[in-house]
């Protein structure tokens, strides 16, 4: 994925230096709060730091830097910022979720659970595991935004200031995104099945389109001092590739491949993902096969064989078919948008293999 390994080590190394102070701010604090910091700081590691790097690319569209030349420190800060505000965001997923891994390793619930077994604590490992991960995400998102702080407090006050209104946008709405994408698996059944696909989509745009890709464009727009012309045309190229990416996860959640995914194969079926493939599935069902369908979704204790049969379903009925053709289409629409844009060429270059590296992924 572009934009360079370089960039995206300098965005690694702001976040080791922010959690080394934070690390110091916990000796004082006793053992406890350094349970609470390291795991914070395990939450960091890994994934594709997709936000950082559409967040630089985003400023690189609009700066035009000199090949070679340093990224400004508060650029990378503020990337790095993205990082840890998408670690808290996963925190509370899982929590959600009740899933028990992410990433391959065990869900910071499960491993704050582990912890408590493991020093034989007193009271239920489970339930310190779930407080422990609320306060966890939320210690997070302080974070993300005391790193944020640091990186603009020497920008220009308008770059400042269009940036706090972004990055505050971002997290208002996949905060709303979340809670639509848990409500949709109660309240669907309430909701004309025709209408299903329109409500998964406006899901996907809230938690996913707008969040891991428009969003981090924009801010690194803002940093760079983008005229309406630019962020219209970097708007118009992140909500469809943003679209493409999430509707690429909801592929994975069903049919990825775990030793890639890091996931179990099939895990949005047992969690009840009420998603655009679902709609499309459910769409294609005479009423008898789909209260079926609609029985065994979101059962936790779905057996192999029943994810298979699930499997199946979605792809007899064409709604995989259907999502691979929605993924093209919104690929095709982002590619379109860059066409004539007044961003940097090389920049261009660099949205363009981003986006073909989110929406054709495998993990």
């Amino acid at each position: 994925m572009s934009p360079s390994p370089d960039y995206i080590e300098a965005v690694s190394q702001r976040l080791n230096t922010f959690l080394t102070s934070r690390r110091d701010e916990a000796r004082e604090l006793g053992a406890e709060a350094g349970l609470l910091v390291t795991t914070a700081a395990d939450a960091l590691h890994g994934g594709k730091r997709l936000r950082a790097r559409f967040c630089l690319t985003g400023w690189r569209a609009v700066a035009s830097p000199r090949a070679g030349s340093p990224t400004p420190a508060d650029v990378v800060g503020t990337a790095a910022a993205l990082e840890i505000f998408h670690a808290a965001a996963l925190v509370h997923d899982d929590l959600i979720d009740n899933s028990d891994t992410r990433r391959g390793r065990p869900a910071a619930h499960r491993r704050l659970e582990a912890d408590h077994r493991r020093q034989s604590w007193h009271g239920d490992a489970a339930a310190f595991g779930r407080s422990g991960a609320v306060l966890l995400g939320d210690l997070l998102v302080a974070w993300s935004d005391d790193l944020l702080e640091e990186a603009i407090a020497a920008t220009a006050p308008d770059r400042a200031v269009a940036t706090r209104a972004a990055y505050a946008r971002m997290r208002r709405d996949v905060t709303i995104g979340q809670f639509l994408d848990v409500a949709e698996e109660s309240a669907f059944s309430t909701q004309p099945d025709a209408d299903h696909a329109e409500r998964a989509l406006r899901i996907a745009s809230l938690k996913s389109a707008r969040y891991s890709i428009q969003q981090p464009l924009l801010i690194g727009a803002a940093l760079a001092g983008a005229d309406p012309e630019q962020e219209d045309a970097l708007s118009a190229f992140g909500h469809p590739v943003g679209m493409a990416f999430q509707l690429r996860d909801d592929v994975l959640g069903v049919f990825g491949d775990a030793s890639v995914t890091g996931k179990p194969s099939g895990d949005d079926l047992r969690e009840g993902k009420r998603t655009v493939l679902v709609a499309f599935a459910r769409e294609e069902l005479s009423p008898g096969a789909r209260r079926v369908f609609d029985e065994l979704l979101g059962d936790p204790t779905l057996e192999e064989e029943q994810i298979a049969s699930l499997q199946r379903t979605i792809r007899d009925t064409g709604a995989l078919q259907r999502t691979e053709e929605l993924i093209s289409a919104y690929a095709h629409e982002a590619d379109r948008a860059l066409s004539g844009a007044r961003l940097d060429n090389a920049a261009v270059g660099e949205l363009r293999d981003l986006a073909r590296a989110a929406t054709t992924r495998t993990s």
